[in-house]
């Protein structure tokens, strides 16, 4: 059954980031001359990467820690994330003095579970996979009545991560589409809030992995369904998409595509090579999804590819980046 969904506009972004303060950067938006004439567009990417943590996941935790109470505080956090939401919920946590705990899983990267402790948090690595990661924190929560920092399905969390369409605009006002990567839905969502409000004729398009489709099979089922992501772009890897989220994007998200394994190590390639922007492979598929044509923008057009992300293990990165790898 269906949650009840909460209202979410452009009221509930300027909140987060109200709440948000000065805690987080405002990150930079570069130019990318060869993906602008590959595509005919002016193609720009925002280097989200560059966010404390190293992911766009801080804005949305620290929009949620701002609505607990001191009851709730004094409880505890907890979450579940392949590791972007997981620092996220680390680091926001020790800003604010609350204990925390984050639901990770089996194969998750050393680098993101070693990043997470460092930050405050215990990790616990039960689950076999992400759906059992779920289950595993839902037991968590009725065991310890710590209070739940979804990774993508909460109204908080969702106007956190609107916070970073808000600085696109600002930066950007003459952009006419932005490329938003997609797990569980949760930044498309957030930032086709902000635009749609603000500026309703630039269009969001969410990119995600064929490999990991969570949005786009619950939009093409017209309901929330359960996947198996097994996607290189573990950061990707929701197992299903947030209910608030597929009604967002029923709603404010002009389309959403799927990119390839081979795709995105060719997009993380490209930003490597020529943006020397270190982002992870989650963070690397609004790029892929230009370079292979996926979304082909109108000539002349400006576009934006959000780089969501940078926290990949030297292994893994030199793994991908190796053309004879895949």
């Amino acid at each position: 059954m269906n949650p009840e969904l909460r209202k979410i506009g452009i009221d509930e972004v300027l909140a987060a980031r109200e709440a948000i303060g000065d805690r987080l950067h405002h990150t930079p938006t570069f130019s990318s001359a060869q993906l602008s004439e590959l595509t005919g567009a002016n193609v720009l990417l925002k280097a989200e990467l560059f966010q404390r943590t190293g992911a766009f996941k801080a804005r949305g935790v620290l929009s949620k820690l701002a609505t607990l109470t001191n009851e709730e505080k004094a409880r505890g956090v907890i979450g579940v994330s392949a590791g972007n939401h997981a620092q996220a919920i680390a680091y926001g946590a020790s800003l604010e003095g609350i204990a925390s705990r984050v639901v990770m899983w089996e194969g998750a990267s050393p680098q993101k579970i070693a990043a997470t402790r460092a930050y405050g948090a215990d990790v616990d690595l039960e689950a076999a996979d992400a759906n059992e990661a779920f289950d595993r924190a839902d037991e968590l929560v009725e065991e310890t009545g710590m209070v739940m920092v979804h990774p993508f399905d909460d109204p908080f969390i969702i106007a956190g991560q609107g916070t970073l369409g808000l600085e696109m605009l600002e930066d950007t006002p003459e952009v006419g589409a932005i490329l938003v990567p997609v797990g569980g839905g949760g930044l498309v969502a957030g930032i086709a809030v902000a635009v749609k409000a603000l500026r309703p004729d630039v269009k969001v398009i969410g990119v995600e992995p064929e490999q990991s489709a969570a949005l786009y099979a619950g939009l093409a089922g017209g309901q929330w369904v359960r996947v198996k992501p097994d996607s290189i772009a573990d950061g990707l890897s929701a197992p299903f998409a947030g209910h608030h989220c597929i009604a967002i994007a029923k709603d404010k998200v002009d389309d959403v595509v799927l990119v390839s394994e081979q795709e995105i190590r060719e997009g993380m390639r490209f930003l490597y090579q020529r943006a020397k922007l270190a982002c992870e492979a989650a963070g690397a598929v609004s790029t892929a999804a230009l370079l292979a044509g996926v979304y082909k923008p109108e000539p002349g057009t400006t576009v934006i590819a959000v780089v969501s992300g940078g926290n990949v293990a030297p292994r893994t990165a030199s793994g991908i980046l190796d053309p004879d790898e895949g």
